[in-house]
């Protein structure tokens, strides 16, 4: 063989080991082997009839009018709606459903290559999903809740300002009870004009209590939530909130105008530990940072502003969660822990805030940030009120603290676990100790 001809066959061979596995992969890759089993896990939860998404995909039918737009909002990682920083702070996430870069290449991939349908044997079995008037907590549980709560009747006009729905409740316990689980549900008709529904809990506190937990003055401290990615909160094994005798919820429904009368009502379901049982954790809700929200917002015409809130630990804790609130300005929020020796640890950052989407971001058992006490969380709020912020309605206009959307402030929606010293040298040995194991294997 010339050398010409040596040439030619290993640039030939060169340009088959480039192109080859591209294009295999561009004509394996189907909807009903690759792509559905990807949409059933991280997209028909809201991306089905009936639900909030604006299209179904769930069938073939459904998706493919529809593949350009999905490849777009998966490589850009706009869809499915998370937006924790991936680059930095913690990782691990129990109720993760964003999309792997290999699961992002199989969409861009399908999409590239038609979007062929596949062979239909391939496809995985529907999911059953539930109806829209259940309890979501219901099949976890076991059972249905054990007290539900609900707010009077508010009807709102077909045309109007949004409004904001807090009346006092009470909750109708006579003892004190312990919480696992909590769902708040507004009815199916109110979910029309329901923006979000925070719950709040007003009751005695005592010596011990952790007071500073209840910051959401006058409403009490942060029981739980209702919006877009949030339907209410699972307490790990052995933790729970603690509702006392005579305790009241304070409702605080945002609700909006649809062009129609809509009566609405929220329930607060709620599942009790057994009578009798304490669990060996107290949470505390908490609204990290809502205090200095509105003692400090102030967001000048036209400009990108910072601001910052730091939260002193008066005991050891463990974060449960990170769910950053904003408003339509709202740009981005870290979340730091500042240590009592001065080091500084990047918890989450979240990138690009989204204030269509409340994600609450629920840490793993073996990832939730376990801190000293004297740890000070450090919030970094970032608001973009400049022309450049394609959901902000006048940059022009000088923004303040309100309740309003089109208003403004930060805070963070955090339970924390206070637990003792010991408590807290234990299971940072305990951690320490599966890491060795988990390295040397």
């Amino acid at each position: 063989m010339t050398q010409t001809v040596r040439q030619m066959v290993g640039v030939s061979f060169g340009l088959i080991l480039a192109i080859t596995p591209s294009v295999f992969a561009q004509t394996d890759v189907t909807f009903t082997k690759d792509v559905a089993q990807i949409l059933q896990r991280s997209c028909q939860g809201c991306h089905r009839t009936g639900q909030m998404a604006p299209m179904s995909l769930v069938t073939y039918d459904e998706v493919r009018p529809w593949a350009r737009a999905i490849r777009t909002k998966v490589a850009e990682r706009s869809m499915p709606p998370w937006h924790i920083d991936k680059t930095i702070g913690i990782q691990n996430f129990q109720n993760d459903l964003s999309l792997s870069t290999s699961e992002i290449d199989t969409i861009v991939q399908w999409v590239d290559a038609g979007a062929p349908h596949g062979n239909p044997a391939d496809m995985p079995p529907p999911v059953n999903w539930p109806d829209d008037d259940v309890w979501r907590l219901e099949e976890r549980y076991g059972r249905p809740p054990d007290l539900i709560v609900s707010s009077p009747p508010w009807t709102q006009s077909s045309e109007g300002q949004d409004q904001w729905w807090q009346p006092v409740v009470d909750v109708g316990l006579t003892e004190d009870r312990w919480v696992t689980g909590v769902e708040i549900r507004p009815s199916l008709e109110a979910r029309r004009v329901t923006h979000h529904s925070n719950v709040y809990l007003q009751q005695e506190e005592e010596p011990g209590d952790h007071t500073p937990a209840i910051d959401v003055t006058p409403r009490g401290s942060y029981l739980s939530e209702f919006a877009i990615g949030k339907i209410g909160d699972v307490f790990r094994e052995n933790t729970g909130k603690l509702i006392k005798a005579g305790a009241q919820f304070t409702f605080d429904n945002h609700y909006h105008s649809v062009g129609e009368d809509v009566t609405a009502t929220t329930d607060v379901g709620i599942w009790f530990y057994p009578k009798g049982f304490v669990p060996k954790y107290r949470v505390y809700g908490q609204a990290l940072g809502a205090q200095q929200s509105q003692a400090t917002m102030d967001i000048p015409p036209g400009k990108v502003t910072v601001h910052h809130a730091y939260i002193p630990l008066d005991a050891p804790a463990r974060l449960e969660n990170y769910q950053p609130h904003m408003h339509i300005r709202g740009k981005a929020m870290s979340m730091e822990a500042i240590y009592p020796d001065g080091r500084v640890e990047m918890l989450n950052h979240v990138a690009d805030f989204d204030f269509n989407w409340h994600v609450n971001y629920v840490y793993t058992d073996d990832s939730a940030p376990v801190l000293p006490r004297g740890t000070v969380i450090h919030l970094t709020a970032w608001h973009d009120n400049t022309a450049a912020n394609r959901a902000n309605p006048d940059y022009r206009q000088w923004i303040g603290w309100g309740q309003r959307s089109f208003d403004d402030m930060y805070h963070a929606h955090v339970n924390v676990t206070y637990l003792t010293d010991e408590d807290y040298e234990q299971i940072i040995a305990e951690r320490l100790a599966k890491q060795r194991t988990n390295d040397q294997q």
